[in-house]
């Protein structure tokens, strides 16, 4: 068996031995003569009346051809794509100076997320602003002794010098611009001499927030973890699949899979990607899958899944799940041998099972069942343990 549910019915010993031995007897008229005599049936046979049948909900049908699919049993985790994910982190140290949002909060990309203070802030824009202020007359300066060397007037060593200080006052005006910026702090602003002792940082991406590592009033360095942002819009399966089974598995093939500690409905998925290198330790592969309906599922990022990847089909004959009986490791189907009046005459019969699916379960020993015969396929377990009540 793999690790589809089987919905099968145990009958006690008692109520099954019961039911097969006494609801043997009926009684019918001798040959016509009005004399009621007591006749004997066969210990498998059972007697129900057609009031019971109907009152009981039973119903009656027949093999049927069902697919079942051949399944690669795996285990997984509920993630999102790199993308998706989002740690943010200072580009300065700081202090922590207001952090307004807590875990679970949604966030949009652009969205003030915290607020750092540090009075190096103002040291750096005031190197910008004095790298800015000197740039216009450096650079007047390199452009007239290019000039002058141009018409002989000046020396080599003099424009050299100017293009020196002008270059080395660019590349420094630049890199304390790009500075600015990383920490939102205006360029534009600090040029006209606005000048502020706070740095504010942004969402990455829309999300939810899933970390919050820093208080109010904490110094963070830029290697700090300050929070985690996920987007779950778009979430998926990163399953891992054993080498013995990975060459059955395929772009496309269909999955499916549950929550074991929240629930044990299923979902469905696909193969979307099929790794191409084995883990050395565990000697699995990652199998990534694409949910259906993700957006209608609350899903939460690390939740473990349990799931089975469909690599193939098999036509088998098959019974409803219910119609099958389970007593010490054998399992029985109660068919119809004959319908009078006023009663229908089951017999017990002993099948063998695959298996389940879809609310059927495959038959893969019919004994003496044929393609043709009725049998119980609704109402099965309780018309038993109503025959043993009733005698």
């Amino acid at each position: 068996m793999n690790t589809m549910s089987r919905l099968l019915y145990i009958i006690p010993v008692t109520i099954f031995m019961f039911s097969m031995l006494s609801c043997g007897d009926s009684i019918e008229k001798n040959n016509g003569t009005g004399n009621n005599v007591e006749s004997e049936q066969p210990a498998n046979r059972i007697t129900v009346s057609k009031a019971q049948f109907k009152g009981g909900n039973m119903e009656l049908g027949r093999l049927s051809q069902q697919d079942f699919p051949k399944e690669v049993a795996v285990t997984g985790t509920i993630d999102v794509s790199p993308q998706n994910k989002a740690i943010v982190s200072a580009f300065a140290g700081g202090y922590i100076k207001r952090t307004p949002l807590l875990i679970g909060n949604k966030v949009k990309k652009g969205q003030p997320l915290l607020t750092l203070e540090n009075p190096e802030f103002i040291q750096m824009q005031q190197d910008y602003q004095e790298s800015f202020e000197q740039l216009n007359f450096l650079k007047s300066e390199f452009e007239r002794q290019k000039s002058l060397v141009a018409e002989q007037i000046s020396s080599q060593k003099n424009f050299l010098r100017a293009e020196s200080e002008y270059k080395r006052n660019l590349s420094r005006y630049n890199g304390l611009r790009q500075k600015l910026k990383m920490l939102n702090i205006s360029p534009e602003n600090v040029e006209k001499g606005i000048l502020i002792s706070e740095a504010t940082i942004f969402a990455p991406i829309d999300g939810s927030i899933t970390k919050v590592n820093v208080n109010k009033g904490m110094y963070v360095s830029p290697a700090d973890e300050i929070m985690e942002i996920v987007n779950t819009d778009h979430i998926h399966l990163e399953l891992s699949v054993f080498e013995k089974d990975i060459l059955k598995v395929k772009k496309g093939q269909k999955i499916r899979f549950k929550i074991s500690e929240a629930s044990e409905e299923y979902y469905a998925a696909e193969v979307y990607l099929v790794g191409t290198s084995i883990d050395a330790d565990s000697r699995t592969v990652k199998v990534h899958g694409h949910l259906n309906d993700d957006e209608n599922h609350n899903f939460a990022v690390g939740m473990f899944v349990e799931a089975a990847i469909i690599t193939s089909n098999e036509l088998m004959d098959a019974l409803p799940t219910e119609s099958v009986v389970v007593h010490d490791n054998n399992q029985y189907v109660l068919s119809l041998v004959s319908e009078k009046d006023e009663e229908y005459v089951l017999e017990i019969r002993t099948v063998g099972i695959g298996e389940s699916y879809n609310g059927y379960t495959a038959i893969t020993k019919k004994g003496n069942l044929k393609a043709s015969d009725q049998v119980i396929v609704k109402g099965a377990f309780y018309l038993l343990g109503e025959s043993s009540e009733s005698h």
